[in-house]
């Protein structure tokens, strides 16, 4: 007899770390080998940096407060925003 009272149920179960793997290897094989990493980040330090510039006065002091409160990233290495 079943005692669970849920027939027909079948366990159903599936390994999401070999299928996370599987995924970012198909990723990096779409990405091809011409991808640069390194020059993927520069591009958007390029961007990033054309992106603040030349605000004015009002612009700065709200993108400052921006970064200050840790909404915005900032400048630098790790521009991760803290929130």
């Amino acid at each position: 007899m079943n005692q669970d009272n849920s027939p027909g149920l079948i366990p159903f179960t599936i390994d999401l770390t070999f299928e996370e793997a599987r995924r970012r290897a198909e990723v990096v094989a779409a990405l091809g080998p011409d991808w640069d990493p390194a020059a993927v980040l520069r591009g958007e330090d390029e961007a990033h940096a054309l992106l603040y510039s030349g605000l004015d006065a009002g612009q700065q002091r709200t993108y400052d407060l921006l970064v200050e409160a840790g909404v915005l990233s900032g400048e630098g290495p790790g521009r991760a925003a803290s929130h």
